[in-house]
């Protein structure tokens, strides 16, 4: 990749930053903003699974429509959508209204990225570099996105540091999601600087035909993998520390600011590693480890073991995002990349969406090992099936 990115790159680079500061401590926060309004432990997991279906849902009605308008509009509405999410958000209290809020915005209570945005700016970077290249643009991205996270999940702390000078806990945390509404104000900004509807694309958009078949056989794997993640999104593992061990909300963001840092560092490893054994071992054999790793978590006698354990799940678990958002741009033609990226994108949005929920149950129904072990099996049962499965499939250089 060229040392000088080209202005749209640097654009969603940039976008992709205040969302993820944002988004990792709206992930720690929500169960504490929940708790604080007076909702109990399965309500998080319910709001979880309705934020992720209706993030599903609009996904969707992008791969299907989505080629029909530019870019560049789409990218614009989902910022002011952004918008609208955070500042309702703070100013309604109850289940409800809050829970409609969840399903029509822009809220992720996961540490990764499961929103519109994504697959509308994964076609984007596609097109900007080429082969190996393409690689380390998309580990850029997503080396962005974690490092802003960890910072975000840092800035959890500020309600109770807010709260130690006399401001109570619950204006506090609405102040967080204000300013959650003003960074999407400030991404409609950015990305009213990308290129308009009048300057051609490199491959105009269009719906997937000759590559429906492997795109169909990656998106049910990685529904699959979704769905184990979805049993412990960030938000129910900041629960799962709550009750498992006590776990201050200053102390889970310090925690969460390390892992988030331990998964920004990974992504740098992760375009070197896949230059020497390939995209899908690379998103194969880094992730097994993660697993073993989250299911040993959950046995942990002492919180520092659990944090060890977590920590080193969290400098692994990741490599696989940017090879596999890397791999499925070289799978298909370049016309094809913004609906394979949907496409892709709404089987893991509607997998996820199903299963924080049954956390959540879990959690209330003090089975806390549970979500931890299902999770990590699953992921390993995804990890071998796509290893078999795509094991020999052409990968294209550009």
């Amino acid at each position: 990749m060229p040392a000088t990115l080209p202005r749209e790159a640097r654009l969603l680079l940039l976008g992709r930053g205040l969302r993820a500061f944002v988004d990792g401590y709206v992930a720690v926060l929500l169960p504490a903003y929940l708790l604080a309004l007076g909702l109990g432990t399965w309500h998080v997991g319910l709001l979880s699974t309705a934020t992720l279906l209706g993030s599903a849902l609009m996904t969707l009605a992008v791969g299907a429509w989505g080629h029909r308008l530019h870019h560049r509009r789409l990218l614009l509405a989902a910022a002011l959508l952004m918008a609208l999410t955070g500042f309702a958000f703070a100013s309604v209290s109850g289940f409800w209204p809050l829970l409609l809020v969840a399903f029509v915005g822009t809220l992720n209570p996961s540490s990764g990225d499961v929103s519109v945005f994504l697959p509308l700016e994964h076609a984007r970077l596609a097109h900007a570099a080429q082969g190996e290249a393409r690689t380390t643009l998309f580990a850029r991205y997503s080396l962005t996105g974690a490092l802003l996270a960890a910072l975000g999940a840092l800035a959890a702390a500020v309600p109770e540091a807010l709260g130690r000078l006399g401001i109570g806990l619950l204006p506090a945390l609405r102040v967080m999601f204000v300013l959650y509404g003003v960074a999407g104000i400030s991404i409609w900004l950015l990305y009213r600087r990308l290129p308009g509807a009048d300057e051609a694309l490199p491959a105009p958009p269009a719906p997937l035909r000759e590559s429906r078949g492997i795109v169909t056989r990656l998106a049910a794997l990685f529904s699959l993998d979704a769905f184990a993640g979805g049993l412990l999104v960030q938000s129910l593992l900041a629960l799962w520390l709550f009750k498992r061990f006590d776990l201050s909300l200053g102390a889970a963001a310090a925690f969460f600011f390390w892992s988030g840092l331990m998964t920004a560092l990974s992504q740098l490893a992760a375009p070197l590693i896949a230059r020497r054994i390939g995209l899908l071992n690379t998103m194969v054999f880094t992730h097994i480890p993660s697993s073993l790793a989250l299911i040993a978590a959950a046995f942990a006698p002492r919180l520092e073991i659990a944090l060890g354990l977590l920590l080193l799940r969290s400098a692994l678990s990741q490599m696989d995002v940017p090879t596999r958002s890397a791999y499925v741009m070289s799978v298909v033609t370049p016309a094809e990349r913004t609906a394979a990226a949907s496409y892709t994108a709404v089987p893991r949005s509607l997998a996820s969406a199903l299963s924080p929920a049954l956390g959540g149950v879990l959690l209330a129904t003090g089975w806390l090992a549970t979500p931890l072990v299902a999770c990590g099996v699953l992921k390993i049962a995804y990890d071998l099936t796509l290893l078999r499965v795509f094991r020999g499939v052409r990968v294209e250089s550009e």
